[in-house]
């Protein structure tokens, strides 16, 4: 690889860069020799490794942010106008509907919820308070970032992106034309998914990582499930909305990689100079 050929040159490959002591045992956000994160932290050489997370989340908000708006006016304006997906989209949203029930309608509200304000800002604050108490702060930006980024680009694609919602007694109260995508689903996906890295990469047992990962898989779909059967989103808005959640937690991975790198080269300059 180009950055690799670069890196050795220099004498300051990832893979063989001594790592500044104290860092966080958390090896998925360890930079990888041929992952994207040492590309960029060498395109950013010479930038303080901080500055270097934020550039790089910044960069994918801003691509994610791209590719969720192109996709929303491709679905309003081009697919849906050909029926069939849009027509499909409402027959699953009345199917959700009939199956309501007042028990079923009480376990969608809390199954929405486990997606929403306080329960998701709630977690990310106790994780991030958690791992900067243990000095891990790079483990607290990811978390924090992979909110922040979904929450960003679903504010700005459901402000611009028009979709109404579907044609069934919607039980909750929230604007009819911001349908596309699902932010529950997003939010859900980004940040149980960030904690389920950071979790089981950082205690290496086998019943955490089942456990946590099937936390992480589990609430999303419950959460996908609550606001189909609530009426608030077409199946095509919970897709993009699972789409976009997981667009949001590989951005902040990258950042979080492209970070460690940086750290690595810098550590090893200092080390030369010294």
């Amino acid at each position: 690889m180009e950055f690799a050929q670069k890196a050795a040159g220099a004498g300051t490959s990832s893979s063989t860069v001594a790592r500044p002591p104290e860092r966080p045992a958390i090896p998925v956000l360890d930079a990888r020799p041929d992952g994207v994160a040492p590309e960029i932290a060498y395109r950013l050489r010479g930038v303080h490794p901080a500055n270097v997370f934020a550039l790089t989340a910044l960069g994918g908000y801003l691509l994610l942010q791209a590719v969720m708006l192109a996709l929303g006016f491709l679905l309003v304006d081009v697919v849906l106008h050909a029926g069939a997906i849009d027509r499909t989209d409402e027959r699953i949203s009345r199917w959700f509907a009939g199956q309501r029930t007042p028990t079923l309608n009480d376990l969608t509200y809390v199954g929405s919820m486990i997606g929403d304000i306080p329960v998701l800002p709630g977690l990310v604050v106790l994780a991030v308070i958690v791992l900067l108490v243990q000095r891990r702060i790079r483990a607290a930006a990811f978390i924090a970032t992979a909110g922040v980024v979904e929450l960003a680009t679903y504010r700005v694609t459901s402000l611009i992106i028009h979709r109404e919602r579907p044609l069934v007694p919607r039980l909750d109260n929230l604007p009819v034309n911001q349908s596309f995508p699902s932010g529950h689903v997003a939010a859900s996906v980004a940040v149980y998914g960030a904690l389920a890295l950071v979790i089981s990469s950082r205690f290496h047992r086998r019943w955490v990582t089942v456990t946590v990962w099937s936390l992480a898989v589990a609430l999303p779909l419950i959460v996908a499930l609550s606001r189909l059967e609530r009426g608030m989103h077409h199946l095509t808005d919970v897709a993009a909305g699972a789409l976009m959640g997981t667009a949001a937690l590989l951005v902040a991975l990258t950042a979080a990689r492209a970070c460690d790198a940086a750290a690595a080269h810098r550590h090893a300059g200092t080390r030369r100079a010294g």
